[in-house]
């Protein structure tokens, strides 16, 4: 087995704002409503390339596909559970035309204004008859309460507990299971430990494990440069979205929505 570590600093994220988004997203999804077909926003404009084929407005059942013709991309989004002060699961399908791969995923909100606990599951399968190689899967788990208990100025979390974020992929060749540990940093930010171990699974442990070893030098090099990337694109974006005030904040989140939509039509009322 080969462990990969890096540490990277970040700019931290409240609680209260993660609340905050979490509660704005909800707001926006629960104001929209069905015509037909059509996804409708508050003021009823519809929102394009997204479609309502089966099933009744964020209900279990519920089917929509998102389509960009331009880019030969398919989404389809199943509406498992939707209970705002329980639980929310979605799955996901993303097929398309320049790929011979089609990813499925599987995503659980559980007290989703406050999260608790958040979960998914992906898959990846190639084209028919390609093969078991062109196959893999996914685990992540993201425990909120544990992550922010373990960044604040207490005392700092024993290594021994459970890491507040942590991702298992499985491939014939081997798995890998990365976790992520936060403390308190300097004013404002979180120390975020990064994780990895890589091994082989069943006989291919050896030849996995030859790989690894004549390449490590290289892989810790690559695990540290995408580690850094990550980090720097979190501080900007977490950057941003912590300077928003609330109105600020709303405003993007419509705006984001509506850059889907197309303009209402004059005189046309909404309902």
């Amino acid at each position: 087995m080969s462990v990969l570590r890096h540490s990277v600093s970040v700019v931290a994220l409240s609680v209260e704002r993660l609340h905050e988004v979490t509660g704005l997203v909800l707001d926006l999804a629960e104001s929209s409503r069905s015509r037909g077909e059509e996804v409708l926003l508050e003021d009823g404009r519809p929102v394009e390339g997204l479609r309502l084929v089966e099933g009744r407005h964020l209900r279990p059942g519920a089917r929509y596909e998102l389509v960009d013709d331009a880019a030969g991309d398919r989404v389809v989004v199943l509406v498992r559970e939707w209970r705002r002060r329980s639980a929310i699961v979605l799955e996901t399908t993303l097929t398309s035309d320049d790929m011979t791969l089609t990813l499925r995923a599987a995503l659980r909100l559980r007290a989703p204004d406050r999260p608790r606990l958040v979960e998914a599951e992906g898959w990846v399968r190639g084209a028919e008859g390609t093969g078991r190689l062109r196959r893999g899967s996914g685990k992540g788990r993201f425990d909120p309460a544990a992550w922010w208990g373990a960044a604040g100025p207490a005392t700092k979390a024993p290594r021994t507990t459970r890491a507040p974020a942590t991702v298992r992929l499985k491939h014939l060749l081997g798995e890998a299971v990365l976790q992520l540990r936060p403390e308190a940093g300097a004013e404002g930010r979180w120390q975020v430990d990064v994780t990895a171990r890589l091994r082989g699974r069943w006989l291919l442990r050896p030849v996995v494990a030859l790989a690894l070893a004549t390449t490590g030098s290289l892989l810790r090099r690559n695990f540290r440069t995408s580690v850094d990337d990550a980090a720097a694109a979190w501080n900007e974006a977490v950057d941003r979205l912590m300077k928003l005030s609330p109105d600020e904040l709303r405003a993007r989140l419509t705006d984001g929505t509506t850059g889907l939509t197309t303009p209402h039509p004059p005189g046309d009322a909404a309902g």
